[in-house]
Formats: structure tokens, C-alpha cells, sequence
């Protein structure tokens, strides 16, 4: 794969806007890149690359992995490296690049929850993939029921104290856990940067206390899954085309595409063209709305793909009326019905 060498675009910081993470000095692009799953060993590199370099140039600083995004686990990062390598590395600075480890990532008994010795080996070995010193966000994927928060959060704190990351987060944590990990953290002088947690008109759980905690916390929020899988789009509404996502997505079925969703969705999808935009569209706008989002992540399978959902940000902000309007349709499980 040769390539002239990339030059980033002028106009990249003239369009997107940025959001303060929480009470930090970071800000963070309104819409992220998120790698998880369409940047691993399976998809094309040329189209992962283009992805990649229209994100940049699109303003969006920020790209989020994880020790086990791929498939295979890893190949994102290492994909991410080498295009950062060839490509990126003139624009390091300008780069909010993330990791997380929690989830199992190589056999036995320290590969996988929140144990020190997993989160800071994982940490290594990604920094290794990628072939860079540090990151700029470090996060622990999820709360280990087995492992005293204070272990996890200790192991977040020495990954920044030894300059391996720049900043801690978590990830699914409850509104506790978060209120507990944040408190262990600030103890410890590295304050929380951020939660990520899954946010859409279909999946409302953080609604439950866990956005009024990272307002206490003074920690700032990146949602993930803000369409629901391609749920909120105008995929699924005419039958499930050939090759679609839902055909071979271990994290969505068939079966949840019932007369429920429709009704829902179909009802959204009116509310959106009323607005002159794709349901994909006003899903993000609906998260982001109130300020209380700092950032959505969004995945990409085509530069096309992405230029529609950064083309979010150039609508107008939902009024309270239509908001009040998308209220009876954006109902919590329909994701799951």
C-alpha cells in the first residue's frame, strides 16, 4: 500500500466544534472516531486510511480503540499505528488517541477484569501495537466485581504518574462506581477525565443517575452506540438489506426489528425529514442536545458514511418543542425489544 504523503487539510479546525471534557482543560470534538469495528485485520486498508485521513480533516482530533477492537482483538491498534506512522505522526499533537483494557484479551487468569498487573500490561502492549509512548486517554473498560475498585483506579493513576497516558477514564460504570471511582481518584491526585458509557433515543439507562453523577464529579461523558447499531438510521425500515450489519452482528439481530421498532423509528424518520435531515442525523443532535454529552463516538464503514454524521452539526440545535415531539418515540429497550 503506497500513497502520496498526507498533508492535512487547512480548514480542519474551522468547522467542528469542541467541547470541555468535565472541569478539565481538554477539549474534546464534538463527534469522535470510533475504531472498534470496522479498522481490524478483515476490512481494507486503503478504506480504513481514508476513513482516517477524512476524520482529520473534518476536525475530528480524537480516536478512540481498545486493547481488543479488531477482529482479531488488536488489529485496530496495530492498523491505527501503522497509519499513524505513515501518515499521522507529523500531527501527534494534535491527536486525542485512547485505549481501554477489561475485557478478555489473552488466556489465564491476568488477561482479562481489573486487576493491576492486567491493566498495566495491556497498557504496554498496546502502546507497543501502535507504536507510540504514550496515550492521551486511558480507560478501564469495565468495573471488575471481583477486584477492589481501589486496585483498578490505582492502576489508572500509575498508568498517567508514569507517563504512559495522560488522562484516566472508565467505562460502564453505574452512577456508585463512578461517584466511588472518582473519589478514589481525585485522592489520589489524578482526577477522573471521563466516562463512556452506551447513549441513545433507544438506550436511556445513563439517564438514571449516572449523568447527574458526572456532573457532581466534574467528569465529562463520550457516548457510544448513539444510532443503536444502525437502529436509528433509515436502514432497517424498508426490510434488511443483503450484506447489512444485522446479518452477522453478534450485538444485533434480526429479531430485534419488530413491529414496535418500526412504528418507533418510522415515527422518528418523519421528524427528521420535517428538519431536512437523516434519522442518523437527529439521533446525534438528540444526544448531544443540553450540552451534557461532551462527545458522541461514531464508526464508519465509508468516508460517505462519515461526512453524513458530521454533517449533524450543521443543523440547528433541536428546539424544546422538538424535542417534547421526539419524547414518546425515543422509548428506553427499544434496542432490546
Amino acid at each position: 500500500m503506497t500513497h502520496d504523503p498526507y498533508v492535512a487539510s487547512d480548514a480542519r479546525y474551522e468547522t467542528m466544534p469542541f467541547a470541555r471534557s468535565g472541569r478539565s482543560g481538554l477539549r474534546l470534538p464534538r463527534i469522535s472516531l470510533g475504531l472498534w469495528q470496522n479498522f481490524g485485520g478483515h476490512h481494507p486498508l486503503d478504506n480504513q486510511r481514508a476513513i482516517l485521513l477524512a476524520a482529520f480533516d473534518m476536525g475530528i482530533t480524537h480516536f478512540d480503540l481498545a486493547n481488543n477492537y479488531g477482529p482479531p482483538p488488536g488489529s485496530a491498534e496495530e492498523n491505527f499505528g501503522g497509519f499513524l506512522a505513515r501518515d499521522l505522526k507529523p500531527y501527534r499533537d494534535e491527536l486525542i488517541i485512547s485505549t481501554k483494557a477489561g475485557y478478555s484479551m489473552w488466556p489465564g487468569p491476568y488477561g482479562d477484569w481489573g486487576s493491576r498487573k492486567y491493566l498495566l500490561s495491556s497498557l504496554d502492549a498496546s502502546l507497543t501495537r501502535m507504536g507510540i509512548d504514550y496515550v492521551d486517554v486511558f480507560y478501564h473498560h469495565r468495573p471488575d466485581p471481583e477486584t477492589p475498585i481501589e486496585e483498578s483506579m490505582m492502576a489508572l493513576d500509575q498508568a498517567v504518574r508514569s507517563g504512559k497516558a495522560l488522562y484516566a477514564g472508565i467505562s460502564n460504570y453505574g452512577p456508585a462506581e463512578t461517584e466511588g471511582a472518582a473519589r478514589i481518584l481525585r485522592e489520589l491526585g489524578t482526577p477522573l477525565l471521563i466516562h463512556q458509557f452506551k447513549y441513545s433515543m433507544y438506550e436511556r439507562t445513563a439517564e438514571d443517575g449516572l449523568l447527574d453523577a458526572l456532573d457532581a464529579v466534574g467528569a465529562g461523558s463520550i457516548v457510544f452506540s448513539p444510532l443503536a447499531q444502525g437502529m436509528l438510521t433509515d436502514r432497517y425500515l424498508k426490510g434488511i438489506p443483503e450484506g447489512s450489519r444485522i446479518t452477522h452482528s453478534q450485538f444485533l439481530h434480526e429479531n430485534q426489528l419488530t413491529e414496535t421498532y418500526l412504528e418507533r423509528t418510522r415515527a422518528l424518520n418523519e421528524i427528521a425529514a420535517g428538519r431536512g435531515q437523516s434519522l442518523a442525523q437527529l439521533a446525534l443532535q438528540w444526544v448531544l442536545r443540553g450540552g451534557r454529552v461532551t462527545s458522541a463516538l461514531v464508526g464508519a464503514s465509508s468516508v460517505a458514511q462519515l461526512e453524513a454524521n458530521v454533517a449533524a452539526l450543521d443543523f440547528p440545535e433541536l428546539t424544546d418543542e422538538e424535542i417534547a415531539a421526539i419524547e414518546p418515540h425515543a422509548v428506553h429497550g427499544t434496542y432490546y425489544a
